[in-house]
């Protein structure tokens, strides 16, 4: 449901009401849920508010890819032995993914160096 609602907000002009949303997802959804999720994403850093009169516009912070490595980073967080959860999720990985690591990681590290 959250990347419903991001993705709604992502096709909007600009920040948006959980109204426009709801509308937007088929009305299918309850208001109140729509807002839930919008809490939701608040709390995650995925999505920001503004007042709109009485109630907020809401804006995406973050896209998908970013939402998913928030939660890859929550869950890292959670743990206490980080260096063996980063060790099996790396030995994990197929060759590509492995290949594209290392190079965003060299890309990384070079920036760093400017």
């Amino acid at each position: 449901m959250e990347a419903l609602v991001l993705a709604a907000l992502r096709e909007a002009d600009g920040p948006a009401t959980a109204g426009w949303v709801q509308d937007r997802l088929g009305g299918d959804l309850a208001y109140t849920t729509v807002i839930t999720i919008l809490t939701r994403l608040l709390a995650k850093g995925a999505v920001t508010r503004e007042r709109a009169g009485r109630s907020f516009a809401w804006t995406p912070a973050s896209d998908q890819a970013g939402l998913a490595a928030h939660k890859m980073r929550r869950v890292l967080d959670s743990e206490s032995d980080r260096e063996a959860v980063l060790a099996s999720f790396v030995t994990g990985l197929g060759p590509d993914d492995e290949r594209l690591l290392r190079e965003l990681l060299g890309q990384s590290r070079n920036e760093g160096e400017d």
